[in-house]
């Protein structure tokens, strides 16, 4: 089970994996981040990136209130995908143990990014993160 560092090296190998980091979204700080980032900013780009979590993560619009299969209460949203004219952006939540709060963010390029990869990718790496 990665930590944080392994999990994040684990995202760049990801063919296009330009950037990749752990945010919390209540606080907007990154907890880890490996590459480059679009600003050249990690807290900057965390921060930003943040907003349009718990925009997702919050607005009755994209998460209406659900329960897991088992009955659990849990994330609504799995992940969100952002495309501009140079890359693609991939937001997946991570569930936790305590809060569920935080995400991995990809940034690809988007000539040489591989979206479905990046979507299978961060989905078994958000699974499997171990925060201590």
């Amino acid at each position: 089970m990665p930590g944080i560092d392994e999990c994040l090296l684990q995202a760049m190998v990801v063919p296009g994996a330009r950037g990749a980091s752990l945010v919390d979204w209540t606080s907007g700080l990154a907890l880890g981040a490996v590459g480059e980032t679009p600003g050249g900013d990690h807290e900057a780009t965390a921060a930003e990136t943040a907003e349009l979590a718990r925009m997702a993560a919050e607005y009755p619009s994209f998460a209406p209130e659900e329960t897991h299969p088992e009955g659990l209460k849990g994330l609504p949203v799995e992940d969100l995908i952002v495309t501009t004219r140079t890359g693609y952006h991939v937001v997946r939540f991570v569930e936790t143990t305590f809060d569920s709060s935080v995400f991995l963010h990809l940034w690809l390029d988007r000539e040489t990014g591989n979206l479905a990869l990046a979507r299978l990718r961060l989905a078994d790496l958000a699974e499997r993160l171990v925060l201590g």
